[in-house]
């Protein structure tokens, strides 16, 4: 047995995790929250705890916990995020917690291009300072890439992860792509595989990996578009957008992917859509969604769900 703390825990992949790792039936799981118990009965395995996350408190909570897992997603309030993130470092660090996974979930790097995600650069920068002289906390970047799940909209292909419109849009078969991309790379890996992970990750015997990735395919741009024209039986249209109008958020394109966050105000949708869709076209065009391997290669007895299988069933089969 095994006991997790979930910072995070309401968030969507956060709910996926809690569900695949209470049907194990072998592990205690704290759920931190900022927010009251929800009312309904919860799963006896699994024990609420409202938090205001200062590091004493957490402290406290923390004491026999074997390994921590956040989901944070900071909507608008970055300072916030890093703030909570680097105090639940700290008292997993006090309260002798063995392993620590941060808030990362889809890229080995790139944040620059994408303006939310730059807690998590943050994080790791404060992880690597931790154990410079020495590992003090093990920690994991779990990577998956996109989900392939995304691109299943607007099929509901799990129980909390809600579809989202991409720049690969399989519905309507069109693809937004950065001028002379085609060969750049894409891991895609289903929700449903990166909850598997990690709940074997978990009961993993030996040390984990500082670098998470794990891959359900890895695919070029071109091989993508070429996969959606097989699975839709006919061909994309291809929108091509210029680097230096990604760069200044000059999306010229005659569509975008909407911005269908539930933080993001109704007013400003279409901005969040330019920025979105171009730090989306700027992070593939740097190679930053083609994550490793690592947890492929640690369980090799786990079968990952390829983008074609799944993708096939969903679009192909009307299975999900």
């Amino acid at each position: 047995m095994v006991k997790i703390a979930i910072a995070g825990g309401g968030g969507s992949l956060g709910q996926e995790v809690i569900d695949v790792l209470v049907a194990t039936k072998k592990h205690d799981i704290i759920i931190l929250s900022r927010r009251d118990a929800p009312a309904e009965k919860s799963d006896s395995a699994v024990t609420w705890t409202k938090t205001n996350y200062s590091v004493d408190e957490l402290t406290s909570i923390l004491q026999g916990v074997n390994v921590v897992i956040s989901f944070f997603s900071p909507s608008n309030d970055q300072a916030e995020a890093e703030r909570a993130q680097k105090a639940l470092i700290d008292a997993s660090i006090k309260a002798g917690v063995k392993r620590f996974a941060p808030s990362e979930w889809v890229t080995k790097g790139g944040y620059e291009n994408m303006a939310g995600y730059a807690y998590k650069a943050k994080t790791r920068r404060y992880l690597e300072d931790i154990n410079k002289d020495g590992k003090v906390l093990e920690y994991c970047l779990f990577q998956p890439g996109l989900f392939s799940n995304y691109l299943t909209f607007p099929h509901q292909t799990y129980k909390h992860i809600t579809p989202i419109e991409m720049v690969f849009d399989f519905q309507n078969r069109r693809a937004l792509i950065r001028d002379g991309g085609e060969d750049d790379h894409i891991v895609l890996t289903t929700a449903q595989d990166v909850a598997n992970v990690v709940a074997r990750a978990v009961e993993f015997e030996g040390e984990w990996p500082v670098e998470g990735g794990m891959r359900g395919s890895r695919l070029s741009v071109r091989e993508l578009v070429v996969l959606g024209e097989k699975i839709r039986g006919g061909p994309f249209d291809v929108e091509k957008l210029k680097m230096e109008d990604l760069r200044s958020g000059n999306c010229t394109s005659s569509w975008l992917p909407v911005a269908g966050h539930p933080s993001i105000a109704p007013e400003d949708k279409e901005a969040a859509a330019k920025m979105i869709t171009a730090g989306m076209l700027l992070m593939i065009g740097t190679q930053s969604f083609d994550c490793g391997d690592e947890w492929n290669r640690l369980l090799p007895d786990y079968k990952f769900t390829s983008a074609e299988e799944f993708l096939a069933r969903v679009w192909k089969e009307g299975k999900w």
